[in-house]
């Protein structure tokens, strides 16, 4: 088999096998196996291990053994390193900090609007509610409140390292 491109759909943008396991093992929240990411892209396992040993060998992706099983999952520390280095390219010091005062400020509105401490408790209040717009409502916010807290440390790590960063950043002359 070579690594050439598919021909199945004619009018689907074309992907290499290679190009399709790299794009699904980028995503991939829980580990998975080799012929599980195979079967996903359509792949055999002989490819879609090359092609996740050469993530694994790049720092995209963790290798681990579980009894008989090799599984791949997303090296988060790895990543979050890429995702400072991105905010930090992409914003100056003054919009990180406006970025970190607006999800803290968002969060505790939140706070002080339901009376909870956290996403999880804003969740079980929905039990407590009549309305189903209301319901709904908390729960998008409890998703909306997760995802700030998520980013907070990585917002404040870009922050906190920005100098440090930006001296090193940058093709020496």
């Amino acid at each position: 088999m070579s690594n050439e491109t598919d021909a199945a759909d004619p009018n689907a943008p074309s992907m290499t096998r290679g190009e399709r396991v790299r794009a699904a093992a980028r995503t991939l929240r829980t580990p998975r196996t080799a012929s599980w990411i195979a079967e996903e892209t359509e792949t055999t396992t002989k490819t879609a291990q090359k092609y996740l040993d050469q993530l694994v060998e790049d720092n995209v992706l963790q290798k681990t053994d579980r009894g008989s099983q090799t599984l791949y999952c997303v090296d988060q520390l790895m990543a979050t390193y890429r995702e400072v280095a991105t905010l930090q390219r992409e914003h100056d010091r003054e919009e990180l900090a406006d970025a970190l005062e607006s999800m803290r400020a968002r969060i505790a509105e939140w706070e002080a609007e339901y009376h909870v401490e956290s996403p999880s408790e804003l969740l079980a209040s929905v039990a407590e509610v009549d309305t189903p717009d209301e319901a709904e409502r908390r729960r998008a916010i409890a998703s909306e409140w997760d995802h700030l807290a998520d980013r907070l440390p990585v917002v404040k790590a870009a922050l906190k390292e920005y100098d440090w960063a930006t001296d090193r950043d940058g093709v020496p002359v």
